[in-house]
């Protein structure tokens, strides 16, 4: 049999030459790492890399995006959803700086991304060349790892160790710096992944010592609060939270980002913590005894102010960063691990237990709540369609099992607080570092990283015009991704700040905006606008048929608030409805 005839020209050139150039050296260790989606944008100190992808055309899906930020985010969007790594190419300069703030985020929310960057040739390092930073100096800050490198034998072990890093422990972003030169090279090509760094532990397991006092405290516990973040979807652990629910008895509240690993409808869910969650597990803080918080950092959003946060309540924290640990909320029991490994050690030593009539004083909480701010922000009587109104029409649409992604701002907190979730990995929002522009590429990512799954964005028109240029990707790329521009003529949340806080001082706040619809038909999207509420479940149903993406252009009230909110820096307890 003749080999040559069935072989592609580079694998060819890879048999008869156990030698290949960096460029394809690093694609191919993607290959080995499982990548079969790389998001970027081309420039002269990566084309060599991109020369060499035109040959793995069938292999390897690259998405082109329209900004080096939208790259980043969009990975992001794919990492959440999937569990894998998210994988950036860019070039160097302003290819490379353009990224920073997608690599801010994602190590702020714990997101594995590998970040591949082209770099000037090593012998113009330091000569301020065309296009030349020092990227690794930049990044130092806002990446869980990086390194530079500059000979081609060193690519594939740098690739490696970069996937090894990104997934392991905490999650978090990795780049890659490579010379042109390391890329125009060749060198033999060999790859092992990594299992293990001398020097960095990823994850250990809490003493049996430190599990028995945490069992006595859980067993102890009258009014336990189990406080639930992405930790646990991050690790796999949705499974072992609920068998640990489910002995224990006790109820659960979610962070942000760790909503949809456990259904909003089980019986044990008492809602989302936090500035704008929901009234009783904010109220109740006061009143609990104990707080678990399980794959949590204490963030100010959560706490409020830290020093009232759980005042009458011993504190278990479990938490597979060690550095989390007591650096905002001191811990009685600290124990440090992957949720997965570490809530069956806790499940096997607790008592089986119910808290019944505990868990109904956050029922009649939810009534509360639901007189007092859920009526009128989801069944309003008049007036112009409310942002909470359109988010439950939207869920209802999908019975609550589309994959949500958000940007900044008050739909943000709307489509937290009245989007429903049926299974986990459901909920893509930027945390931590709270990123105008986030939506729109993270759902791109989403959609990919979930083909089977449908994805749907709520976006104000501030945060929607800040990457509004990856409708051009949704359009090269056919992504059927359904977007809903809640449209409120303001930058929300700000102005709700200085209407609260600021005599109603409008400064800079009020957007006069472009028309939407020109700019998504410009783009192939359909489109609809409505704004009156009659309307409102006929065009999302249109966009639920739709096969292709849909920009649902809906005009809400302007000065709308969202409520509750905890005002910054004062106790969670002090939540308001007004």
């Amino acid at each position: 049999m003749n080999t040559s005839q069935t072989l592609r020209p580079e694998e060819r050139r890879a048999a008869s030459d156990p030698s290949m150039t960096g460029s394809k050296a690093l694609i191919e260790s993607f290959l080995q790492e499982g990548v079969e989606t790389v998001f970027g944008y081309p420039g002269g100190a990566i084309i060599p890399v991109y020369d060499a992808l035109y040959d793995y055309r069938d292999r390897l899906r690259h998405i082109l995006v329209r900004h080096e930020q939208g790259a980043v985010h969009a990975a992001q969007g794919y990492a959440r959803v999937s569990g894998r790594v998210g994988v950036c190419l860019v070039t160097s300069g302003p290819g490379a700086t353009n990224t920073v703030t997608g690599l801010a985020d994602a190590l702020m929310d714990s997101t594995p991304l590998v970040l591949v960057t082209g770099q000037v040739g090593s012998a113009l390092l330091g000569t301020d060349a065309f296009q030349e930073t020092n990227f690794i100096g930049i990044t130092q800050a806002v990446t869980k790892w990086n390194c530079q490198v500059k000979r081609t034998e060193e690519i594939p072990g740098a690739i490696a160790k970069a996937f090894y890093i990104a997934r392991s422990g905490r999650p978090g972003p990795v780049v890659v710096d490579i010379t042109k030169d390391a890329q125009c090279g060749t060198a033999p090509f060999s790859y092992e992944k990594v299992a293990s760094i001398r020097s960095y532990v990823p994850a250990s397991v809490p003493s049996e010592e430190r599990i028995d006092e945490a069992a006595k405290l859980i067993d102890a516990a009258q009014r336990p609060l189990a406080m639930i973040g992405q930790g646990v979807i991050l690790s796999g652990g949705e499974a072992e939270l609920r068998a640990f629910l489910d002995k224990s008895g006790m109820p659960a509240a979610s962070t942000l980002l760790g909503l949809s690993a456990l259904p909003t409808d089980s019986p044990q869910y008492v809602g989302m913590l936090g500035m704008h969650g929901n009234y009783g597990p904010n109220i109740k803080n006061r009143d609990c005894d104990l707080l678990l918080a399980v794959g949590m950092r204490f963030d100010d959003r959560v706490t409020g102010n830290p020093g009232c946060f759980g005042a009458n309540a011993k504190i278990i924290h479990l938490e597979i960063d060690p550095a989390e640990i007591g650096k905002i909320v001191p811990a009685d029991v600290a124990l440090v691990g992957d949720a997965k490994q570490t809530l069956p050690l806790l499940t096997r030593c607790i008592r089986a237990r119910s808290h019944r009539a505990w868990i109904d004083e956050f029922r009649a909480c939810d009534k509360i709540e639901y007189e007092k701010v859920i009526r009128r922000a989801v069944h309003p009587a008049e007036g112009r369609i409310r942002m909470g109104e359109a988010v439950a029409a939207v869920a209802r649409a999908y019975d609550n099992d589309a994959v949500l992604v958000t940007d900044v701002g008050q739909q943000q907190m709307n489509a937290a607080r009245y989007f429903g979730f049926r299974r986990t990995r459901s909920v893509v929002t930027s945390g931590g570092l709270g990123t105008m522009g986030f939506g729109l590429p993270a759902a791109i990512g989403a959609k990919l990283g979930a083909p089977d799954r449908e994805v749907v964005l709520f976006a104000g028109d501030g945060g929607l015009q800040m990457t509004i240029q990856e409708l051009g990707t949704i359009f090269q790329s056919k992504i059927p991704v359904k977007i809903i521009l809640l449209n409120n003529s303001f930058l929300g949340m700000v102005r709700q700040w200085q209407e609260l806080f600021y005599d109603r001082r409008y400064s800079f706040t009020e957007m006069v905006n472009p028309d939407f619809g020109l700019i998504a038909r410009g783009n192939g999207l359909s489109y609809r606008c409505v704004e009156r509420r009659e309307e409102l479940d006929e065009a999302i149903a249109a966009m639920k048929a739709s096969e292709g993406a849909f920009l649902l252009e809906v005009r809400v009230e302007g000065e709308e608030n969202i409520f509750p909110m905890v005002p910054a820096g004062a106790p969670v307890s002090e939540i308001r409805f007004e």
